[in-house]
């Protein structure tokens, strides 16, 4: 079983996340899961915060050597700006009453955020500040699930399997529309995503939502938008249809749906194919020479394959052999510099919302978040399928899958 848990607060002096069921002998280093971390900080749109922070990740126990040892990988994310909210933040009981003036910092926060966690948590935990609520609320936690992330694409790394992220629309600007995966080649896509400051491999698109974002920071306004994910050399077979929570498309849709400011999930064309019959919507099943744009990393070129991929690589809530593509809606971020009207916690007196710093558009960042959260659930799944105490046995168990499904199945 492979699972994460993380801790820490947005200001306080670190976040933690501890993996728990890795195979022993998966190469890992500390520059791979930095690598990510710092992907993480850059988009067009950010905030401060990503001036302050430069993440990189302390691995405190786990690993020997470069490799893991079968035991929980413990991981520290320290927090810069801690130092400047150490008094606000501190975990020991304040000497004195803390002063309300002065250093804005100190001050209880009272005017909970529409949009936000804000509201919902004070009543939830009984508190009457808001800072109790936005500390863990903030999407600040996410660093530490693309440490999680991190490892567990090293571990799909290991059998063939990569992923490719980048964003589809920010606010209304669109890009050109690809196909679920059929002809594709989502590796130079990769690129030019990579390269663009909005995470957009149509660069004519990418310009105009550049735009867009200045203009909503000039209005002291937010942009949401719609990022995919896309798995390549999945096999077939991961998940299950016989269980609820065992279906891999749930199981995706819970993973994206967790990341703050993500309000709708889709797997291929999922929204789309609500609004077309039958026939327009289901792949084909061929059996044959395989097309060289759906070739796995160990495909032989004969095999059952389809010419489209509108299911988005899953059916049943198993994975089919094809791409895997997902997309998450983000709506726009809840701290506004034109904040909208609120009640305060204290008083009940209506007043304006409070301000945090904060992002004008998050989703060429949450396109990384995204990518570690479809890693972590791809990499349960191959876990919870092959098991293996080791990565020799786990890569052995998948090879022999893969083995037993080109005799019986033709090639996957």
């Amino acid at each position: 079983m492979l699972r994460f848990l993380t801790a820490g607060e947005s200001h306080g002096p670190g976040l933690c996340v501890i993996v728990e069921g890795l195979p022993a002998g998966l190469p890992l280093e500390a520059e791979a899961i930095d690598h990510q971390l710092r992907r993480r900080q850059v988009g067009h749109g950010s905030g401060r915060r990503m001036q302050i922070e430069t993440d990189r990740v302390e691995i405190l126990s786990g690993v020997r050597h470069g490799l893991t040892l079968g035991s929980p990988v413990a991981m520290r994310i320290a927090n810069r700006d801690f130092e400047r909210w150490r008094r606000v933040m501190d975990p020991a009981p304040p000497v004195g009453p803390l002063p309300t003036g002065g250093d804005w910092r100190l001050r209880p926060v009272t005017r909970p955020r529409p949009g936000h966690a804000d509201l919902a948590g004070a009543l939830k935990y009984d508190f009457d500040d808001v800072r109790n609520v936005l500390e863990r609320a903030s999407a600040r936690e996410t660093a530490a699930r693309v440490a999680a992330g991190a490892v567990a694409r090293r571990l799909l790394e290991s059998l063939g399997i990569s992923l490719v992220g980048h964003v589809v629309a920010i606010g209304p600007v669109r890009a050109n529309p690809l196909s679920g995966g059929a002809g594709v080649d989502w590796h130079s896509l990769a690129s030019q995503a990579e390269a663009s400051p909005v995470r957009c491999g149509d660069p004519l698109a990418a310009e105009a939502m550049m735009r867009a974002i200045d203009e909503a920071r000039a209005r002291g306004d937010t942009l949401g938008g719609v990022l995919e994910v896309v798995a390549l050399g999945v096999m077939p077979g991961l998940g299950s249809y016989v269980h609820w929570d065992r279906r891999l498309d749930g199981r995706l849709a819970m993973a994206l749906m967790s990341i703050p400011g993500v309000k709708g999930v889709e797997i291929g064309d999922g929204f789309w194919a609500a609004t077309q019959p039958g026939s327009s919507v289901h792949d084909p099943i061929a059996y044959g020479d395989v097309p060289a744009d759906q070739w796995a990393a160990d495909a032989r070129r004969r095999g059952f394959w389809r010419p489209s991929n509108r299911s988005g690589g899953l059916e049943g809530g198993v994975t089919t052999g094809q791409p895997v593509v997902v997309r998450a809606a983000m709506k726009p971020l809840s701290t506004l510099m034109q904040p909208l009207g609120t009640v305060d916690l204290r008083t009940r007196e209506p007043t304006e919302a409070a301000v945090e710093r904060s992002d004008v558009c998050a989703v060429p960042r949450a396109v990384v978040v995204a990518e570690a959260m479809v890693a972590w659930v791809l990499a349960e799944a191959v876990v919870d399928k092959f098991g293996g105490d080791t990565l020799e046995d786990l890569a052995g168990a998948v090879e022999a899958y893969r083995r037993r499904l080109a005799r019986t199945r033709g090639p996957t």
